[in-house]
């Protein structure tokens, strides 16, 4: 049962007609379950801090204010969902309204606190140092601008699910998680067990996008209920609820300023981040700083200062989403890049060739503190702009122009770096192969599914290894009982850090067999070879035996280990060209080109199929998605997809995905991340094309979704400028 408002005083709550409802087994408010465990705060990755968390605790059920609409009031379990539906419809609750902020500008005010004597600013962050004013003095040119990243849902296919089943003195917890482990160890904490008594199991799943990776109000409730009652509670949410109160990615309001030389060599960058983290700092206080720390973007730019404050408004947790923190960043340095470059009166492309970071110069060494392994940006660029046919569309934009029937066409640019693997701390996975007498070959490890094509890479990676068929492999992952210590899939890690863990096992077991086999037959070590899944004498071959007669003759071969790998920093440059209809505002893209390089390609169909989706992310970012509230701070979404706008098929402009291949040093296979490039890197190239669609428009007023109201009223407010003048 959910509160229908967005903030206010909880006064009472009676699930009594509820306990009343034929097929309810129960119903529960915070006074009915004292004992209820608070939501969990999660220090991985520096997402939140201690002292971002005091005080603000982030109770399972609401016990005396709510703080972001939908939030749990109480809990009613039922034979089946209808009878708890209809339970759900029994309780009543009485709450006092308070005026509700939903953005960083309306909370910073603190006229409006979330938690009573505590502002709602939560963290402050900084990367970089302050820049000299003398910089932005003597610069030739200086642009300023502001922009606004709106709210996003991150729209899985499968909304969140959590079933928890006790059995004895165990419990069962079968979830779509992208950190299986975590979540073993967070149930743990709050349940007061070991982690050995939970187990965690994660099967297919229908896409996650980085909103599936904590333990939410309704995890914990679930498995707390289900021990106390002995029975198994299941909890499946629908779209609507996952609309209401699932996590939001983005959410920034940003300041910047960029200076440059007459030559258009970029001398300084300024960013100011306030970060909506949603109504509780539990889950993302920390995650603007992944903005901060890519501010740079791919330029050599002397002096990079990024500062952040992390708000707390009435609106759900603010939490990682496909590119989490690098779009930000990208569309931030990228619009201003074009800004500058119309102050400069120089080719936007020429203005970042100008300016890029060298591929000798690698490792790079950034003034906010990334240190980029390799890249190549100039050749994506040039790659993007062979494709994208550059030259014709500025033919075609130059006849456009002294045609009055014609409509206005842009092109736009984006050239972006982002992050992959993790930070310092968890760029490490854990994992295993075992070997039958059959031949066939286990292959473990901590990641877990959720569409990402791991059932496909990982067995294909470790029989070329082994050089065995890959149909001797199979895979085993998101289940806690099978590999007991692991991270899970995020941060684009897959490839980077769990396939370097398989060729390091593969390694390591080749070795064992080694060992084995010049045991078996009484030789030295280097006496003995390997080759196809098979040992063998290394002069002659007159003995050889496959890795099933191995084990059948020394027994059961199981290597495991824990494989850490370096930060890795995929790139890319994205063109759109775009065609605005000034009487209707409508926004087509007539073509998109993606270039991405995520290093060495493991699987060339799986980062193709990477590089559409998160294009077609990037698409809704630009164009459709954002959250819109109503005065009281209640979103718009009663009828589903209809009030969130998604790019459908019909929305989908003609795609051309190239890549470039920078191999990584700091992992072994030379891979970095491909999932979230078309989320970082297409956004600012369609806001770009707009914008360089309407020269005479303002740039600010063109903030994404670029929906036909906002180009409406951006062509009207430019329009009565010219009139004025």
């Amino acid at each position: 049962m959910r509160s229908k408002v967005a903030h206010g005083v909880l006064r009472a709550v009676d699930c009594t007609a509820a306990r009343d409802v034929p097929g309810v087994v129960g119903a529960w408010s915070a006074a009915d379950l004292p004992d209820l465990p608070p939501v969990p705060y999660t220090l991985l990755a520096g997402l939140s801090t201690e002292e971002a968390v005091a005080g603000r605790e982030w109770s399972a059920l609401v016990k005396d204010r709510v703080r972001y609409p939908g939030e749990a009031l109480a809990v009613v379990l039922g034979e089946d969902r209808y009878r708890a539906e209809d339970g759900v419809a029994e309780v009543t609750a009485t709450i006092d309204p308070l005026p509700a902020v939903v953005t960083p500008s309306a909370a910073l005010k603190d006229s409006v606190r979330l938690f009573d004597g505590m502002s709602n600013v939560v963290l402050r962050g900084e990367a970089g140092e302050p820049v000299d004013p003398a910089v932005w003095e003597g610069a030739a040119a200086v642009v300023e601008a502001t922009y606004r990243q709106q709210l996003l849902m991150p729209s899985p296919m499968e909304c969140r699910t959590v079933l928890a089943v006790p059995d004895g003195d165990r419990l069962t917890v079968w979830s779509g998680h992208q950190m299986p482990h975590r979540l073993r160890r967070e149930l743990a904490a709050l349940l007061g067990w070991s982690a050995d008594r939970i187990r965690v199991v994660v099967p297919d799943t229908g896409g996650a996008f980085g909103s599936k990776s904590a333990a939410f109000p309704e995890f914990v409730a679930v498995a707390h209920l289900a021990v106390k009652l002995g029975r198994p509670v299941r909890w499946i949410e629908d779209r609507l609820e996952s609309m209401l109160v699932a996590t939001r990615g983005r959410g920034q309001d940003q300041r910047v300023r960029l200076a440059a030389d007459a030559d258009g060599r970029l001398l300084a960058y300024e960013l100011s981040i306030d970060a909506d983290v949603g109504a509780y700092p539990h889950l993302g206080a920390g995650l603007p700083m992944q903005t901060a720390w890519m501010a740079a973007g791919a330029y050599t730019t002397p002096h990079v200062h990024a500062t952040l404050r992390s708000v707390l408004t009435n609106t759900m947790v603010t939490y990682p989403y496909r590119g989490a923190g690098r779009p930000e960043a990208a569309i931030a340095i990228e619009r201003t890049m074009d800004l500058l470059a119309r102050r400069l009166g120089m080719d936007p492309v020429e203005l970042r060739r100008r300016n890029f970071i060298p591929p000798d110069a690698f490792p790079y060494e950034t003034p906010v503190g990334r240190v980029y392994d390799s890249g190549n940006y100039a050749a994506a660029l040039d790659l993007a702009l062979e494709t994208l046919d550059h030259d014709r569309w500025r033919a075609e934009q130059a006849r456009r122009r002294t045609d009055p029937d014609a409509l206005p066409l842009g092109i736009g640019i984006s050239c972006y770096v982002e992050r992959s693997g993790g930070e310092a701390g968890g760029l490490h996975e854990f994992g295993s192969l075992q070997v039958t007498e059959d031949g066939r070959i286990t292959a473990r490890c901590g990641a877990a599914p959720s569409g990402q094509g791991h059932e496909t890479v990982f067995p294909a990676l470790v029989a070329k290894f082994l050089g065995v068929p890959e149909a001797q492999v199979r895979l085993i992952e998101g289940d806690t009982d099978e590999q007991p210590e692991g991270l899970g899939s995020f941060a684009s890690r897959s490839a980077q850090v769990d396939g370097a863990l398989f060729q390091h096992l593969a390694n390591l077991l080749i070795e064992e067999a080694r060992t084995r086999a010049a045991g078996l037959w009484e030789l030295p070590v280097d006496q003995v070879a390997w080759t196809d899944g098979s040992v063998h004498t290394a002069h002659n071959g007159s003995a050889l035996m496959d890795l099933g007669e191995l084990v059948k003759h020394t027994g059961p071969l199981r290597i495991e280990d824990r494989f850490e790998t370096g930060q890795a920093f995929p790139f890319g440059a994205h063109a759109a060209v775009t065609e605005v209809d000034p009487d209707l505002g409508l926004v087509n893209i007539l073509q998109l080109v993606t270039v991405d390089d995520c290093g060495v390609i493991l699987n060339p169909a799986v980062v193709r199929g990477q590089a559409y989706g998160s294009a077609l992310q990037g698409i809704g970012q630009a164009l459709y998605e954002g959250m819109q509230f109503d005065d009281d701070g209640v979103p718009h979404v009663a009828s589903g997809f209809l009030d969130y706008l998604l790019p459908t098929f019909t929305e989908v402009p003609p795609i051309e995905a190239k890549d470039t291949h920078t191999p990584s040093p700091n992992s072994p296979l030379g891979a970095k991340g491909a999932g979230e490039s078309g989320c970082i890197g297409t956004p600012a190239a369609i806001a770009n094309a707009v914008a360089d669609a309407l020269p005479a428009v303002d740039p600010e007023l063109l903030q994404m979704p670029l929906t036909p109201d906002r180009i409406l009223r951006a062509l009207r407010a430019s329009t009565h400028e010219e009139d004025v003048r």
